[in-house]
């Protein structure tokens, strides 16, 4: 069973972590949920478009399907961007981009900013990097923050995209 504890699988981790993907991607082609509704042959309502991006009801794998194939989005990839963002939430890693690390300005930040443009000249470097808990932890402490802290602070930067943040001994 999905949500039983003996799969270490949470049912609603993954129906919230599947709305946010369906919205990001509905946004991304830059639709309102009217347009989508639009888009769909079954005609289903605006407000049950919205409780799947909220997480807060099932999608069935057929109306998933049609709610990918609109967006032009192929339904495996959408599902294993789900399946990586709750894996990753579940370790409490944290996924930044290092341009916009390197782009920091603040100086408490100043070793991160370091850090990110050390990486940034590697052949093979991508923008994206997960950075692990204890990483994190580590480099809270180099900018003498509290790893929530740091984790606000990348929060509040629309580039980074913070998906998991437990804490860490100190």
């Amino acid at each position: 069973m999905l949500g039983s504890k003996a799969s270490g699988v949470d049912a609603d981790v993954y129906q919230r972590a599947l709305g946010d993907e369906l919205r990001r991607l509905r946004r991304r082609r830059g639709w309102t949920r009217k347009e989508l509704q639009q888009q769909l042959p079954s005609g289903i309502s605006v407000q049950t478009l919205a409780t799947y991006e909220l997480g807060s009801r099932q999608c069935s794998v057929v109306r998933l399907v049609e709610l990918c194939l609109a967006m032009d989005e192929l339904p495996q990839h959408l599902i294993a961007r789900v399946h990586q963002r709750v894996a990753v939430e579940e370790r409490g890693d944290i996924r930044v981009n290092v341009r916009s690390l390197a782009a920091l300005v603040e100086p408490h930040l100043a070793p991160l900013r370091h850090w990110a443009e050390e990486r940034l000249p590697q052949p093979g470097a991508g923008h994206d990097v997960q950075l692990d808990l204890a990483a994190l932890c580590h480099m809270a402490e180099l900018c003498d923050l509290q790893p929530a802290e740091l984790v606000v602070l990348l929060r509040r930067r629309p580039e980074q995209e913070v998906v998991g943040s437990k804490p860490c001994s100190r």
